[in-house]
């Protein structure tokens, strides 16, 4: 287990090239407010002074703190929580630093390290007391510690102080919680134990992402500043606070002791006379100080280690899959000839144009579940929104019955007809196969703006064309023109289509009902509305017109008394005259016309309605559709493929450039990444 921190410290180095690491890693994150003993916690865990320290905040960039043990003669074995756990007895033997920003350079003096600390920290933030959250990297290679792997962050203050920037208490609250939402860190919550451990400002940030304190170990310092007669007892053993990792005391160096340079082994032996003579502490002695907090922190590291690391393995190959079909997408650099611009733009042209084919097909590889697409839409377009919308026009819409009995007179002149008569019926049924032409006209627009809409989705047929904005740009707009070179003569094809049907009325047609079958049907309607009535009412008298209309409203229909009131402006217009004229009553005849005439323009016109509904999308993809799926490409090629426009057609987006780059970096950060986890080869046997 032990070369688990080892393969840990190696991800963090990958990783630290990148500036941010693309996956968590387990980590220990030590917070504390300013004034908790933080740096004494761990300048005792390394027994090196290497802090820098001062009156207000000195810890102003998060540090990354690796400690190497380098002893690999005399070993002693320590018990913590029933495991064995290696703490080297040592004194001897060189111990240095190592900075990842100055590879490379050993610092054997330790004041150094405290000095490069605080050079490299003004050198991002300067010397105002600002913070940063880009990390400082430092190994510690000494045969003095366990190894462990830690993040010492910037200490938590309330008041700006001198010349730090006034919202400094939410800068470092953002920075602490930045680290400690890792589900993957461990968070050692140092608190000084002279303060009512209620108020801990590393408790408190830690509850905010771990609630039930399961990877929260509290370090519990300044037990030998309370009150006489006060201990911690009960915040040791849970009753205050309970943490699943429990809380470990320690005793630090007093600012006097500092001041007068006393050692840190020297401190550790003092640390350990203070647990061993007090009388409530010397019961769990065992389980206090500083050597056990580290072994207690290098035990649950290594823990943690094993227990994620299978799925960190996991993590990196996926996210390995995703960049490289990321960078794929962006392709290669260009270099070379005018014959390779050349090869590559006859390329996308063909890809583009083939994919732009298999959307209209549906035979596209990416079939969208959000919202129909390509031929599906233009399916829609002919079967759900044209044909439903022509079936909505109705025989009579805009035609009332006073319109058809002064059109039946106006064609019979100043003489009584014997007949109805034909030119009534042609001159009507003409004017409402004509309303068909709008809707018609409509549908091709439809289809129009669909068929822009898939070449508009270029990226998204070809994702390379999001190299190339110019090529894109100009594929969109030469297949814009295409289309909108063939929307004239396939609208005209429509309208010669509703010309062909009003040309010629062929009473002759197989489905039409004919005069001897619509006066048959009248005849039938008119002995059934009897036979109602006789039934309703034996002794009724009632007239043809209050037959029809019963019957009309029976269909929801206007009354005859509506129609003719709501005609009256129309016929008096229709007639010539200046003033509304009285609308007689129509008679039995008239009424008998009426019906048989509206029977025959229902027929004729359900035979026209469903002519067209079937002749215009076949004319829409004759003339549209399928004209330009047949000449996209010889168009695209013949507008593009031209030498002197290769260069600037295949001209990289610079954001493309730049995306590729970061790409390629986070493809062999990743692969590095990989190698180093499998140098663990069987995690079972960890």
């Amino acid at each position: 287990m032990e070369t688990l921190i080892p393969v840990l410290n190696k991800l963090q180095d990958v990783f630290s090239t990148m500036g941010t690491a693309p996956v968590q890693l387990p980590l220990l994150v030590v917070i504390g407010s300013q004034s908790a003993g933080k740096s004494s916690v761990l300048e005792n865990i390394v027994g090196r002074d290497f802090l820098p320290r001062g009156n207000t905040i000195v810890t102003r960039r998060p540090l990354v703190l690796q400690l190497i043990n380098t002893n690999l003669n005399r070993i002693d074995e320590k018990s913590v929580d029933g495991q064995d756990v290696k703490f080297s007895s040592v004194s001897s033997g060189r111990e240095w630093g190592e900075f990842l920003h100055q590879k490379g350079k050993r610092y054997y003096n330790f004041d150094e390290i405290k000095r490069e600390i605080t050079n490299e920290t003004d050198r991002v933030v300067g010397s105002n007391k600002g913070v940063s959250d880009k990390p400082i990297h430092l190994k510690i290679f000494s045969p003095n510690v366990l190894s462990l792997s830690m993040v010492d962050l910037p200490g938590i203050t309330k008041v700006p102080v001198g010349d730090q920037p006034a919202n400094i208490e939410q800068l470092i609250r953002d920075m602490s919680l930045k680290f400690i939402r890792n589900p993957n860190s461990i968070i050692v919550a140092v608190s000084p134990a002279n303060t009512d451990i209620a108020n801990s400002d590393s408790l408190k940030l830690a509850k905010e992402v771990d609630p039930y304190g399961r990877r929260t170990i509290g370090v519990l310092t300044k037990l030998d500043l309370m009150d006489r007669g006060t201990d911690a007892m009960d915040v040791l053993r849970g009753k205050v606070i309970p943490l699943r990792l429990g809380f470990v005391p320690v005793v630090n160096r007093s600012q006097a002791d500092i001041n007068s340079k006393k050692r840190i082994q020297e401190a550790h032996k003092t640390e350990s006379l203070f647990f061993e003579s007090h009388p409530k502490y010397t019961q769990i002695k065992h389980r206090c100080g500083t050597r056990y907090l580290s072994a207690r922190l290098n035990n649950l590291l290594l823990h943690h280690i094993k227990k994620v690391l299978p799925q960190l393995k996991a993590k990196i190959g996926e996210m390995i899959a995703e960049t490289q079909e990321e960078l794929d997408s962006y392709g290669i650099a260009l270099t070379g000839s005018v014959t390779n611009y050349g090869s590559l733009l006859l390329q996308l042209i063909s890809q583009f144009c083939t994919n732009y084919c298999n959307a209209l097909e549906g035979r596209s590889p990416d079939v969208s579940l959000g919202e129909l697409y390509g031929g599906a839409r233009i399916s829609y377009v002919f079967h759900q929104v044209f044909a439903k919308g022509l079936l909505g026009i109705q025989p009579f819409d805009r035609l009332t019955d006073s319109d058809i009995r002064t059109a039946i007179r106006n064609a019979t002149g100043p003489r009584p007809s014997l007949f109805v008569p034909e030119i009534s019926f042609e001159l009507l049924v003409k004017r409402q196969i004509h309303r068909l032409e709008g809707p018609s006209l409509q549908c091709v627009d439809m289809v129009f703006d669909e068929l822009t809409k898939v070449a508009s989705q270029c990226e998204h047929l070809v994702p390379q064309l999001r190299r190339f904005p110019k090529l894109r740009d100009q594929l969109v707009e030469c297949v814009h023109e295409l289309l909108q070179s063939q929307v004239t003569p396939t609208k005209q094809m429509i309208k010669d289509i509703i010309a062909i049907e009003l040309s010629y009325v062929n009473t002759n047609h197989p489905d039409f009902v004919g005069g001897s079958r619509a006066i048959h049907n009248f005849n039938e309607r008119v002995r059934r509305l009897k036979m109602e009535e006789k039934k309703r009412d034996p002794h009724s008298r009632a007239d043809l017109a209050t037959l029809l209309n019963r019957d009309k409203k029976d269909q929801k229909g206007p009354s005859f008394g509506e129609t003719v009131s709501g005609a009256v402006d129309g016929v008096s217009h229709a007639l010539g005259f200046g003033q509304p004229q009285t609308v007689q009553k129509p008679s039995e005849r008239e009424l008998i016309e009426t019906e048989i005439i509206k029977s025959l323009i229902a027929s004729y016109y359900n035979i026209v309605r469903q002519n067209v509904t079937d002749n215009v999308p076949k004319s829409i993809m004759f003339f549209l559709v399928n004209y330009t799926k047949d000449r996209i490409q010889s168009s695209l090629v013949r507008a593009l493929y031209k030498e002197e426009n290769f260069t600037n057609l295949l001209s990289e987006n610079p954001s493309v450039s730049e995306k590729r780059r970061q790409q390629t970096e986070l493809l062999s950060v990743l692969r590095k990444s990989l190698d180093i986890v499998n140098e663990v080869r069987d995690f079972s046997m960890i």
